[in-house]
């Protein structure tokens, strides 16, 4: 089963007031850097529930799907 992995995020605000997160830390304290934002929207996470707006990052060659719901980030494992 699936479960929300709850990370720490460094996010920028562009000139447009747009977020955009750049790094996140990962449970074990290890930080990645999140090399592009690839899409952003409006989801629901199916595998875990809860929504919010996914954002679409690549770290390190691999697709990984980052959630804010309500200033909460997380990312799902499992």
């Amino acid at each position: 089963m699936s479960r929300k992995v709850i990370v720490s995020v460094k996010a920028e605000f562009d000139v447009f007031g747009q977020l955009t997160p750049v790094s996140f830390r990962w449970e074990n304290g290890v930080q990645y850097d999140i090399t592009k934002v690839i899409d952003r929207r409006r989801a629901v996470s199916l595998r875990t529930g809860g929504g919010g707006i996914r954002y679409t990052c690549r770290v390190d060659n691999r697709l990984v799907y980052l959630f804010n719901d309500d200033s909460l980030w997380y990312i799902e494992k499992g």
